[in-house]
């Protein structure tokens, strides 16, 4: 009990640091926001705008006119507070603007436009949906070389299986083929030219000349096409170890026409091989040190360049692989599984599978590969721009988060992958009007296009004395409409006029300002503000409410309130709200009378309360349906008369065999008496809006009774025990006065003496015996004595 009291005021404690840490970090930021827009050093419109997305530049002419320079960059709260118009306020908004026209099936949004500042940041959601069965393109890219002669042997008769267990997941599959070995260049094979002819005839094998791609067949429907073209291949041979596989696999990256890949399919690069791959610079060992220019160079679907450029680097390879949404699959024999396995994280889209002997598991391999390729969803970002930042966070279909993780696995078919993405912004060098970012899932064939326009710089220059607000000189005048006139000079032109005016029938600037270049700059009162895009609104012409204007609840516009909602009146002082007039039963004023104010007007005379309920003379509920019930009753609940009695009765009626009692007025039941002395009870309820009388079938009656008897029984016992009281309260004196001695009669006569008190008008008379036979009397009077 104590560790659980412990813990929980030990949550509580962490919770009040928190709170504090998280107000203490929030003042901080808008101290450092405030001194950041109020620096001394800020000499221009421009530097202010760098100062942070939440600073605003002032441009108006009069603004804090004999200030520092400086002051004219504030927090745009503050700007309006110290009298700048807010249309002469140059502060960009950043804001994310999502373009809803461009449609896709698998990638949302496709178009996003940003308008950023420096020092600003936005989010927004990229959606992935990754659907059930897809078009799929598989290309071949078989090494050739003399050892992989029984993996050869095995693809030429695997095209039709795999076609019938890749119809599992695809109803439009295609094939190619493609074969490399590598350069024909020394050291790689031997130049001497009978080896040229053929590379194996020491071991009395007709082999191929060595190549470093040849395009075979394009991607193909036609499985039969695709299983002669592979049993016509035959190997070839070269000297060292490692093959040009980098090579083919650029050139099957790039030729997209030659390949045939098409738009809407899912692109697959299947490499066998059982060598690892030259990288770009082993070209120099052979002389080559011309770098790969990234384009496609077949000619009669031959590599025409394999002799001439260097093999392609991993980031180039890589770079064309997502660009083409090609995911790669290297089937590999022996030792060097483990040398493809650590392309994985540089080659994105890439499953590594390990070939067994004589590719007796191809089949396998394949279509394991393909279901992971699906189920990881991947986001790659492109053209990453100086100055811009850009972070990815996967939420993936489960419901888990991976902050600065920009990748999804075991994602099912229908399944959607979320990507919440924040671009910011940290400077504006190096960028111009517009530039882009592109959001590309790998795999996938839709990419989401970002555009960024940068709010670096201002519509207008710096306010100087001959010519305040001026344009600067590489804004137009269309984008510059709020200072490209002289604003000292008084607007002349007729439109510019009107565009100074509510309409027609009101004066310029509501006759209280200047119309100054189309726009209004309003009069300065010592009664109080002036503002309004037509000078139309101020702080002191409208009544008052409890020492308020508009009584707090509006704005004074043209002399007049116009009150905020939920209040009303000259001053708004009044609330529309009804609750205050409402009774328990939720009626307005008892329905006899309106609310005006928050208070009830009685509008029945008869009425009076604070809630029209006190009405003595009125007709109760009871009294209003008596004839309605009565209908009803005459005709003992005939179901048949009941319709009758309906048509007579502006409530509906409902026979009930249960009545609640309810301290509610509304719910409160009526009784109707009849001749048996007997009552009914019926009920008003509002049911739906509408009122409904409710009447309980069964009577209740009262039976004769005799209360004479009743009376007598109660009177007898009454004195019965009255009388046995006093006889017990005797025999308890008697008793006592035994105790003490004393004779019954003398107890009794004791017990009934009184003390006596002579008055002033009575007589004592004593009796005297002085002698014996004689007695005397002597009356005299006694003198008085205060009691």
């Amino acid at each position: 009990m104590i560790s659980c009291c412990l813990r929980k005021y030990y949550q509580f404690l962490m919770k009040m640091v928190c709170t504090v840490y998280i107000l203490t970090a929030t003042i901080g930021t808008c101290e450092s926001a405030s001194n950041r827009c109020t620096s001394s050093s800020i000499s221009s419109c421009n530097d202010c705008l760098y100062r942070g997305p939440e600073c605003g530049w002032c441009f108006q002419e009069d603004f804090l006119v004999g200030t520092a320079l400086h002051e004219r960059c504030d927090l745009v709260s503050n700007l309006i507070k110290k009298g700048c118009i807010s249309d002469f306020i140059e502060s960009p908004l950043v804001k994310v603007v999502v373009n809803a026209t461009s449609t896709s099936s698998q990638v949302t949004p496709r178009d996003v436009l940003l308008h950023l500042r420096p020092g600003s940041e936005v989010n927004f959601i990229l959606e992935v949906h990754q659907l059930e069965r897809y078009p799929v393109d598989m290309y071949y890219l078989v090494d050739v070389s003399a050892s992989m002669q029984e993996s050869l042997d095995k693809l030429k008769s695997v095209g039709f299986s795999l076609l019938q267990k890749m119809e599992e997941f695809s109803s439009d599959f295609r094939l190619g083929f493609g074969s490399f070995v590598d350069k024909p260049v020394s050291p790689y094979i031997n130049v001497h030219p009978p080896k040229i002819a053929n590379p194996c005839s020491d071991y009395d094998i007709q082999c191929r000349p060595a190549h470093g791609y040849i395009h075979v067949l394009s991607l193909t429907e036609n499985i039969t096409e695709f299983t002669r073209v592979v049993q016509q291949q035959r190997i070839s041979g070269n000297m060292d170890t490692p093959e040009g596989g980098f090579d083919a696999m650029f050139q099957a990256a790039v030729c997209q026409s030659h390949i045939g890949w098409r738009k809407e399919a899912k692109h697959i690069l299947l490499v066998m091989t059982d060598q690892p791959s030259h990288l770009a610079l082993d070209s120099k060992l052979a002389g080559i040190v011309v770098p790969h220019d990234g384009n496609c160079h077949l000619v009669n679907n031959t590599y025409s360049e394999t002799a001439n450029m260097e093999h392609p680097t991993i980031g180039q390879l890589a770079e064309k692989l997502l660009q083409n949404s090609i995911y790669s699959i290297f089937a590999v024999e022996g030792q060097q599984y483990t040398w493809y396995e650590d392309l994985i994280p540089l080659l994105p889209g890439t499953v590594v599978g390990k070939l067994e002997s004589k590719a007796s598991n191809l089949k396998e391999l394949v279509v394991d590969a393909y279901k992971k390729l699906l189920s990881e969803v991947e986001l790659q970002v492109e053209s990453l721009i100086k100055g811009v930042s850009v972070n990815v966070t996967a939420i993936c279909p489960e419901g888990s988060t991976f902050p600065g993780l920009n990748k999804c696995r075991n994602v099912k078919p229908n399944e959607k992958v979320l990507f919440n993405i924040k671009v910011g912004m940290q400077e504006c060098h190096g960028l111009g009007d517009e530039a882009y970012i592109f959001l590309k899932p790998f795999g996938f064939n839709e990419t989401t296009k970002v555009r960024i326009q940068s709010q670096c710089s201002c519509r207008c220059g710096s306010p100087a004395a001959h010519a305040p607000g001026r344009c600067l000189d590489e804004v137009t005048p269309q984008d510059c409409e709020n200072c490209k006139c002289n604003h000292m000079e008084k607007t002349k032109d007729d439109q510019l006029l009107r565009d100074c005016q509510a309409d027609q029938m009101q004066p310029v600037c509501s006759g209280r300002g200047l119309c100054l270049c189309g726009k209004c700059l309003c009069d300065q009162s010592s009664l109080g503000r002036i503002y309004g895009k037509y000078c139309e609104r101020d702080g002191f012409s409208c009544p008052y409410h409890q020492g308020l204007i508009c009584g707090g609840h509006g704005q004074c516009i043209s002399g007049k309130c116009e009150c905020s909602s939920g209040w009303e009146g000259e001053n708004c002082n009044c609330s529309v709200s009804t609750e205050t007039c409402l009774t328990p039963d939720s009626q307005i004023c008892s329905g006899r009378g309106k609310c005006v104010c928050g208070k009830c007007q009685c509008e029945d005379p008869r009425s009076s309360g604070q809630l029209c309920e006190l009405c003595p003379t009125c007709e109760s509920s009871c009294e209003t349906n008596r004839k309605c019930v009565q209908c009803h009753l005459f005709n003992d609940f005939s179901e048949t008369k009941t319709t009758q009695c309906n048509t007579t009765c502006s409530p509906l009626v409902h026979y009930v065999n249960h009545i609640f009692d309810s301290e509610s007025e509304t719910f409160k039941y009526c009784l109707y008496l009849t001749k048996e002395k007997c009552h009914y009870k019926f009920q008003m309820e509002p049911t739906f809006g509408e009122k409904q009388i409710q009447i309980f079938r069964y009577p209740e009656c009262l039976t004769e009774q005799s209360y004479f008897p009743t009376f007598i029984l109660f009177f007898i016992l009454t004195v019965v025990i009255g009388v046995m009281a006093i006889g017990i309260l005797k025999c308890i004196v008697m008793r006592e006065n035994h105790v003490k001695g004393e004779s019954p009669v003398e107890a009794y006569s004791l017990s009934t003496k009184k003390d006596y008190f002579p008055t002033a008008n009575e007589k004592t008379i004593t009796y005297r015996r002085d002698r014996p036979g004689e007695m005397h009397i002597h009356i005299h009077k006694m003198p008085l004595n205060d009691v």
